[in-house]
């Protein structure tokens, strides 16, 4: 499992994940208790609209478990489903700490491939973020990686791939662990396991996110 650290003074530590570059992260409007969810899928290809609306959300101010199925009947798309929770327990008497994770399986994207991209596939992906009183941290995994020519053996924080067709055109920029801090940076920290990004000479517009957790120190 790769991690990131934020600690309440608003210092980002790199954990196993290296290089992070903290100005190219998102930012989190407001920097919630405990949230994940497996991901959702939003893109437009030929007309066609492929929408999964944010899957199996949880929240440790919410309903702390979730699930979502399958849903492999998508144009250009397998998304095999997955399963979240988000968990808070007692530490040290009065103390709490909060774990926010999601788990999904069975990703493939065939969308690229009629403009002569590859077929991208993830087998698994994990999202978490862990919240305690002296900071948080976000970690991340990936499984049974295929499509993406080129990735490093070990990949920093915020590092973003260039999908590419045989004539070297740019079809979607992949952002593996995405970083987001709140701003202003009270500790909190999220994370998105994986972020697909379409360019125009794609032929599809939207995004897809893989594994998304956030949260705060706790009180």
């Amino acid at each position: 499992m790769n991690s990131t650290t934020a600690h309440r003074a608003g210092l980002v530590a790199v954990g196993l994940v290296t290089g992070l570059v903290v100005s190219a992260a998102p930012a989190l409007a407001a920097g919630p208790a405990g949230i994940a969810s497996v991901g959702f899928v939003d893109f437009t290809k030929d007309g066609k609209r492929v929408s999964l609306p944010t899957q199996a959300p949880c929240a440790v101010d919410g309903a702390t478990s979730n699930s979502a199925a399958a849903a492999d009947e998508q144009p250009g798309l397998r998304f095999g489903g997955g399963t979240s929770s988000c968990t808070t327990r007692a530490v040290d008497g009065d103390r709490t700490e909060t774990t926010s994770e999601a788990t999904g399986q069975g990703f493939e994207l065939s969308a690229l491939m009629s403009e002569g991209g590859p077929r991208l596939k993830i087998g698994s992906w994990h999202a978490v973020c862990v919240g305690k009183e002296s900071g948080t941290d976000a970690g991340w995994k990936l499984d049974a990686i295929s499509g993406f020519s080129g990735l490093p053996s070990e990949i920093p924080g915020n590092y973003v791939h260039q999908v590419k067709n045989s004539k070297d055109v740019v079809l979607a920029n992949v952002t593996f662990s995405e970083v987001v801090l709140p701003e202003p940076n009270d500790g909190g920290i999220g994370i998105n396991a994986v972020h697909f990004r379409f360019t125009p000479e794609s032929g599809v517009t939207g995004e897809i996110v893989l594994g998304a957790a956030a949260c705060s120190p706790t009180p």
